[in-house]
């Protein structure tokens, strides 16, 4: 039997598992945001981390079959995107049916009748455009989660609504949301594959004729074309694997929790770490001459010092306040009525940086709407905050021991373009062009990747003694 090893990193805004094998690869990832139930949070990241699994052992199957027919790996990533639009789904059927009951319980009648009639018309609405992102579009490699997805289609139709329906309509969705966040779906892997694989039939005979052409820039269509005619037989290829991969066991021999809800997780005390342990671990597996490590998370800043071991050496984190984290760029989002994923980009944008004066969340967002009083631009007062949040994290490193190479950049903020320009840039402009700097793709499952290592190696670490965290008297 196989054994394989999972770590859970159980964050403030956002809960990780990464499931890796004896030979320390990763083989499965999941991801969800954390709502107020940690135990559900870390349980849907498993069930996440397996379905991927299963794909990636499916993808192992047919690699011979993918290198002569690369194309057959867009199929396979087509399957996993309708996967989890069938995912979204169930859970949307839920909602709806749960926002029904919450009107129901919270209304006049005259007014009931209303939102019902709305509820209805616009889950009518935006169900069909969600599922045409997710199965033609790429909706199901940005990670986005579902609450963030329906907040977003269904505040642009309430919109559309009488202005006096919006609050009643929008209170039903804020009641109503969170219980089905906290609610465990259990799923077929088989059933569920062979439904998105019968979705994208009709996908794939309904493609029109791609025009040949020697550009590179419709290499995406140009293997859309191929499966058109060929995805029947990477189809047969594939029945003939999915009854092993769905029967697989994914025998889970050790595991490890950290983050910042890890003592909720039902795990043994002595399967617990810190985060500060496991981001250190997991950048030195990806990047084995890491002697610098910024994890930037939903809660607090840390800026850790590694030997050549991978283990910690020194820190320092500020872990009083939210501001400069994922938490606090979460709230600026919020008062610019914005996704999370914009803020990034927009900052670029900035032809200027206005200066943020206040460092605490609250008194930020209060100055950012007097800027936008008198008129400063969305763009220059988010470069302004950017620049702030990272000089913030250098001012961290310098405590710790400053930028050592290589140095690299943990923690789900690692994906804000942003804060990595700003990062990058203060890194150099202190250290020096020779320290080397290291982004991964899989930035933010460092921690959940540290534990799973620790958990197949069995190591007893602790922190260093005598190393004191920054501190901030800051107002939440």
């Amino acid at each position: 039997m196989n054994k394989y090893y999972l770590g859970v990193d159980l964050g403030s805004t956002t809960s990780k598992a990464v499931i890796i094998n004896e030979n320390d690869e990763i083989i499965g990832r999941g991801i969800t945001n954390t709502r107020a139930n940690y135990k559900v949070a870390a349980d849907i990241a498993r069930q996440e981390a397996i379905y991927n699994a299963r794909f990636n052992f499916l993808k192992r199957l047919l690699k011979d079959e993918i290198r002569i027919h690369p194309e057959y790996e867009l199929y396979i990533k087509d399957i996993e995107s309708v996967f989890q639009y069938l995912q979204f789904k169930k859970r949307l059927d839920s909602l709806l049916e749960q926002m029904h009951l919450t009107t129901s319980g919270n209304f006049p009648e005259d007014l009931k009748l209303e939102v019902h009639k709305n509820i209805t018309g616009i889950f009518n609405s935006i169900e069909p455009s969600i599922r045409n992102d997710y199965i033609t579009g790429d909706l199901g490699s940005k990670n986005q989660f579902f609450r963030d997805i329906v907040n977003e289609k269904y505040t642009e139709e309430v919109k559309k609504l009488k202005i006096d329906i919006f609050e009643p309509m929008m209170l039903v969705l804020d009641k109503s949301i969170t219980p089905v966040e906290n609610q465990l779906f259990e799923f077929d892997f088989r059933a569920l594959v062979y439904e998105a694989m019968d979705i994208l039939k009709s996908k794939y005979d309904g493609l029109g004729e791609t025009v040949q052409t020697n550009d590179p820039s419709i290499h995406f269509e140009a293997e859309l074309n191929l499966l058109k005619g060929n995805y029947l037989k990477i189809t047969d290829s594939l029945k003939e694997h999915i009854e092993s991969v769905a029967g697989h066991e994914i025998h889970i021999s050790n595991m490890v929790g950290t983050g910042y809800g890890r003592a909720l997780l039902p795990f043994p005390e002595d399967c617990i770490k810190s985060e500060i342990l496991c981001h250190a671990y997991g950048a030195h597996a990806i990047f084995p001459n890491t002697r610098t490590v910024l994890d930037i998370g939903g809660q607090d800043t840390k800026a850790i010092q590694v030997d050549s071991y991978g283990l910690v050496t020194s820190f320092y984190m500020n872990d009083r306040c939210a501001a400069g984290c994922g938490r606090y760029l979460g709230y600026i989002a919020d008062e610019l009525n914005i996704s999370l994923n914009e803020l990034g980009p927009l900052a670029l944008e900035a032809d200027k940086e206005i200066n943020i004066c206040s460092t605490c969340t609250v008194f930020a967002g209060a100055e950012l709407r007097e800027l936008l009083n008198i008129g400063e631009s969305r763009e220059n007062i988010l470069g302004g905050l950017h620049k702030a949040i990272v000089m913030r994290a250098i001012s961290l490193i310098a405590r710790s021991g400053g930028v050592r190479n290589e140095f690299t950049f943990t923690g789900g903020v690692a994906r804000n373009q942003a804060v990595l320009k700003n990062v990058s840039d203060l890194v150099i402009k202190n250290y020096g062009k020779e320290i080397k700097i290291n982004i991964h793709t899989d930035s933010i499952f460092m921690g959940a990747l540290g534990g799973a290592l620790f958990a197949r190696k069995n190591i007893n670490i602790e922190l260093p003694k005598n190393k004191s965290k920054a501190v901030n008297k800051e107002v939440v």
